[in-house]
């Protein structure tokens, strides 16, 4: 990693996405592992599940040894330029934002209370006739 570093741009690495062209981003660098696709523990396919985004975090969440962290220096292109990945987006269900809504809106929560009261009221009045 000398003075002749490359920054490379997010799309650019996307679209190293296939099993015979296989390009990962750890901790801000580039890694070619096409060559190491058919020799990982865990298959290529777990390099290929990775492509695309950041994968910092899945590859740190293994719990790589030293050696395989050695081992990744020879892969090395450059680095990615971090203003290009793309921002994760968090999607929270729409159920759990109307839980949220109740949370904020009591009146809410005692009209659907009351509802309920009613309905099971009624059928209690249905059932004994």
């Amino acid at each position: 990693m000398g003075s002749d570093q490359k920054t490379l741009v997010f799309s650019d690495v996307a679209k190293h996405n296939k099993a015979n062209d296989c390009w990962i981003i750890i901790s801000g660098k580039v890694y070619d592992v096409t060559p190491f696709m058919d020799d990982h523990p865990g298959g290529g396919e777990v390099m290929l599940k990775v492509t695309g985004i950041d994968a910092t975090v899945p590859f740190s969440d293994v719990g790589h040894s030293e050696k395989a962290n050695g081992m990744m220096e020879k892969y090395y292109v450059g680095e990615i330029d971090q203003s290009t990945i793309p921002v994760k987006r968090s999607y929270i269900s729409s159920t759990a934002e109307k839980i949220s809504g109740l949370k904020k809106n009591p009146n809410f929560v005692v009209k659907v209370l009351l509802v309920g009261i009613m309905a099971a009221a009624l059928r209690i009045l249905l059932v004994s006739f």
